[in-house]
């Protein structure tokens, strides 16, 4: 089910808006607006013919009415996210509620207009939230290679990639799992180049990324465990 005044396919490279609005005046006024900048537009009269139509998998912005027929604005931003829905939505409002205004803030709105706008401040206010968009799929693009890449390890570079990372020394690696520093060595470059990480700092964010260990438990010189090793070493000579 395709929303009234839906461009060929709800396609572009900037990214899609989707309309919510019970007011035909205002969705036809809105659509307009968007597809007179180049953006890919769909308009929808409640937030469930906006469901039946479904998210496109691509940068996307919801420009929602708080105040719908049927269930709100407000009732779609919860069902969106409970779904796990990857949108970033404005509302947009003929009414001053502040309270409303804090509650859809608070679950993830980016923005919050009052009718009537300026129409250069929905514009900026839609750029934003598909920028954000962007960014957000981006970021979860980039935790699925990670997870990827993690699985691809094999049993034992995890185990020594996940106590290098928590700030363990290669002699404690090498005594925990019964082999040698050189067998550690070996090990975590295979798990750097497979990770991709080109230095021991980024195999440590890549870690925090994929939840292996957190920013506060790493050790500020854990990023050159090498050189502990061999401050180590040079104490003991």
């Amino acid at each position: 089910m395709l929303g009234e005044g839906t461009d060929a396919g709800a396609e572009g490279p900037d990214g899609v808006v989707l309309v919510v609005d019970d007011d035909r005046d205002m969705r036809s006024a809105l659509s307009s607006l968007f597809r007179s900048i180049g953006l890919a537009t769909a308009a929808f009269a409640s937030g469930e013919e906006l469901l039946a139509h479904g998210i496109p998998d691509q940068p996307t912005c919801i420009v929602l009415d708080v105040r719908l027929r049927g269930a709100s604005g407000l009732d779609l931003q919860t069902h969106l996210n409970d779904a796990g829905k990857t949108a970033s939505i404005v509302f947009i409002s003929g009414y001053g509620d502040v309270p409303m205004t804090v509650a859809a803030m608070k679950a993830g709105a980016v923005n919050f207009i009052a009718k009537p706008f300026r129409e250069q401040d929905l514009l900026d206010a839609v750029n934003e939230a598909l920028q954000r968009d962007r960014d957000r799929r981006q970021a979860l693009s980039q935790t699925r290679q990670l997870r990827e890449r993690f699985a691809g390890l094999t049993g034992r570079e995890q185990e020594v990639m996940q106590l290098l990372v928590r700030g363990l020394m290669n002699k404690q690696v090498a005594d925990s799992l019964g082999i040698s520093q050189a067998t550690v060595k070996i090990y975590r470059g295979q798990a750097m180049r497979k990770m991709q990480a080109r230095t021991f700092a980024e195999l440590v964010i890549m870690a925090q990324t994929l939840g292996l260990v957190k920013a506060g438990d790493v050790p500020l010189a854990v990023a050159a465990p090498e050189a502990l090793d061999t401050a180590s070493q040079a104490r003991a000579a």
